[in-house]
Formats: structure tokens, sequence, C-alpha cells
């Protein structure tokens, strides 16, 4: 089987040094394994992806010296798919409509509290009626009781982890998608999230291997059990460390870590970053 795996970055920011040592990571993986490298454009979200920071992808990657298949997938170019992926769903009774507001659902916790996954319910036929009849917004989540019901218990939902068992070797991971609750698969502002827009692309682009942050790792939980319910293969996963800076926090778009184009505008070269990140 050939070895697939991808770099999937979102537009909504320009890449730092954290994003260079994972889509490193994944280059090397593929290089090492005589595979293929993909990168793919995740843009769904209209709100917060810019052009200027979807070219600036293009420019740093090369820039570092990797290349990829091409035609580039865009997310944003497939809403179609995954809109017919919710709605296999939904015909199968997996997913229900949600008109809570996130405050409507914070409503009630104690300030500081830790935060509690959501697990709903459908409303009455009734009442969701009117309420669609009145135009309100609502998500589709995924129906957590639906699903368990549907595939008899999640004790059979295991991936395979790279580097999971105490001295770095690979490891079978049950999965406890009751972490994550009722989680969101789409909603007004953003037609489809990213837990179901990735499932469905690895599986089409045929990805064999997901290379990530470990920051993702809980992300694994629910994506394997999307897989088995839209009867998707599941992939093995690789969750690296995560780089930090001089104060010790990771590198994050949010804290404004400085960016590849800051480094190559303050004369870094590629070899030198690439050295730096142990390239």
């Amino acid at each position: 089987m050939t070895f697939v795996t991808r770099f999937a970055p979102s537009p909504t920011g320009y890449l730092h040094r954290g994003h260079g040592f994972s889509a490193l990571t994944a280059y090397r993986a593929a290089r090492e394994a005589g595979g293929r490298f993909l990168l793919r454009i995740e843009d769904i979200d209209a709100t917060r992806c810019r052009p200027e920071y979807d070219a600036a992808i293009f420019e740093d990657l090369a820039w570092l010296g990797l290349e990829w298949e091409t035609p580039v997938r865009r997310q944003s170019e497939h809403l179609a798919d995954y809109h017919a992926a919710i709605e296999t769903l939904r015909e199968r009774g997996l997913v229900y409509r949600c008109f809570k507001t996130r405050k409507e659902i914070d409503i009630g916790r104690a300030p500081h509290a830790p935060t509690v996954p959501y697990v709903g319910a459908p409303l009455p036929a009734d009442e969701e009626a009117r309420r669609l009849e009145r135009g309100e917004a609502f998500a589709w989540r995924l129906s957590l009781a639906a699903a368990r019901d549907a595939l008899g218990g999640f004790d059979g939902l295991t991936f395979v982890e790279e580097g999971a068992g105490p001295d770095g070797e690979t490891g079978v991971i049950q999965v406890r998608p009751e972490t994550a609750g009722d989680i969101v698969l789409a909603r007004k502002d953003v037609g489809v999230a990213y837990h179901l827009a990735v499932v469905h692309d690895d599986a089409l682009q045929g990805v064999t291997h997901v290379i990530r942050g470990q920051d993702l790792f809980e992300a694994a939980h629910i994506q394997r059990l999307l897989q088995a319910l839209l009867g998707h293969p599941t992939p093995t996963y690789r969750h690296h460390g995560l780089l930090v800076g001089p104060d010790g926090k990771r590198y994050a778009k949010r804290d404004k870590a400085q960016t590849l184009r800051e480094l190559r505008t303050a004369g870094m070269s590629a070899a030198e970053l690439r050295a730096e990140l142990g390239f």
C-alpha cells in the first residue's frame, strides 16, 4: 500500500515555526517511505480565511523546499460533498438540529469550572417545525447516543498511534468519543465543521498516515467515530510533539508567534531554519 500523508493548513494567519516543523515532519516521512505528500487548504471558515494568508502558505512551503502534488484540494470548493455526507448521517438519524447558542449552553456553569462536553437531543417535531418556520439558526450536531446504538457501542473502535507506547513503539488507542460530546458538524456561518471535512477528505484522497501536532490527538477520537459511521478507512496516526518558544509556550497564531515570512525578511535562510528545526 502506498504511503500517503498530507499537510493541511488553514489560511487564517501566516505560518510560523510550528507549522514549518509539522510540514517538514510529514514531508520527510513521505520521502522516507517512498510515498506521496499532499497539500490541502482547509479554508471552510470564510469569516477568518484571507487570500493573503492562502498565497503565503504556498510561498512559505516552497521556500522551505517542499514539493507537493497538484491540483491542491481546497475545501471551500467542495462544500456540496460535505453537505451530502451530513445528509447521509441525517437520513440515518445520527444528527439532530440544535438551536442553542454557545451562550445558552454556558448559562448555569460556574465561573472557571471545567468545560463539560455538550450532550443534547432532538426537539419534539412540532417545536422544531415552529422554530424552522421562524427562521431560527441551528447547527447540525452528531448524536453520540444514536451513534452508539448504530455501532453497538464504542468498545470496538480503535486507531493505531505511532509512538504511543512507553518506548515510542506503535500502540492501539481505544476511542473515547464521549470526551467531545455531541459535536457540531455544520452550522449557519460555516457550512461544515472541521471534523467532518477532514474525515471526508482524508478518505477521498487516500491518506494512509495522518501526521500532525499533539494538540490534535483528541480530534482523532471523534474522527475515528465519523470514519466508522461513514464507512471510511482509518489511517494510521502520528501526533508529534509541539515546538515551544523561549517563554515555554507553544507557537500559535493567536499569540502572534514570529512567522516564516518575518524570519525570511530578517535574513534567515531556509537551510538555517531547517537545521534549527532538526531537518
